[in-house]
């Protein structure tokens, strides 16, 4: 498991975050809800809510992190911007608790990026305890603050060869100068040829405010992604269509 002392964890380490597109999400007999958290500008308070639907207690820890992109990767790092209650919830058979967040500051004139991560532990007498902290599940919940005006991203797509080589993996490196989140559903790009390469099915990732995402794309090292491409992608739940071309990071 990862160090959670740490300063700062790529979410990647943190374990894969829940589908952001779904009203709840469900692993074990544990429910939440929602998935994703908006904070309108003047909204101090929010709260998700855990319903447990199995027969037995269900023990957790409740972190709040800063979510930043360095170097084209997710980066958390602990923070009191956000104030998780309970820190250590309970969750009782066939039953739910609501964890509230507060807000703590004013709006930004960006965005501000966030998330929330569940670990359930194991309750006394269960196993694990001599080991330390034994983490079960991590639920990762994106937590949002709208900025102080209304804002859009600006995403610029550029693909590229890993390190400019001929038979490197193929990257897209998104760059968002906006001041509010892309969030990237089902995304497939064309060749001027007609050929058509699939990057997802479903939830690709996030380019935060004023941010720069890379990926490694799952295509054959000899996809034609050179020249002019058209992309299609949904970003934040729209259809999105836009042109680019292969060039260099």
């Amino acid at each position: 498991m990862p160090d959670w002392h740490a300063p700062l964890l790529t979410l990647g380490a943190l374990g894969a975050a829940l589908g952001a597109v779904l009203p709840t999400a469900t692993a074990a007999n544990l429910q939440i809800s929602p998935v994703m958290i908006h904070f309108q500008a003047g909204q101090g308070a929010s709260g998700i809510t855990l319903q447990n639907l199995g027969q037995q207690p269900v023990y957790g820890q409740v972190r709040v992190f800063l979510w930043d992109q360095q170097n084209g990767e997710d980066v958390l790092t602990p923070t009191q911007d956000v104030v998780a209650s309970p820190p250590i919830i309970q969750v009782g058979a066939e039953s739910s608790q609501t964890i509230r967040l507060v807000r703590r500051g004013a709006a930004q004139p960006g965005e501000q990026s966030y998330r929330v991560l569940i670990d359930e532990i194991p309750s006394a007498g269960t196993g694990g305890a001599n080991s330390g902290v034994d983490f079960r599940l991590r639920y990762s919940v994106p937590v949002f603050m709208a900025p102080a005006t209304p804002a859009a991203p600006q995403l610029s797509w550029q693909f590229y060869r890993e390190g400019g080589k001929p038979d490197g993996d193929w990257m897209l490196k998104l760059s968002n100068t906006g001041q509010l989140h892309a969030q990237l559903g089902a995304t497939t790009v064309s060749n001027t040829a007609g050929r058509e390469y699939a990057l997802s099915q479903g939830l690709m990732g996030y380019a935060l405010a004023g941010r720069v995402r890379i990926w490694r794309l799952q295509v054959a090292k000899d996809a034609q992604l050179g020249g002019e491409l058209s992309i299609r992608s949904q970003v934040n739940a729209q259809p999105v269509m836009v042109r680019s071309a292969a060039q260099e990071p």
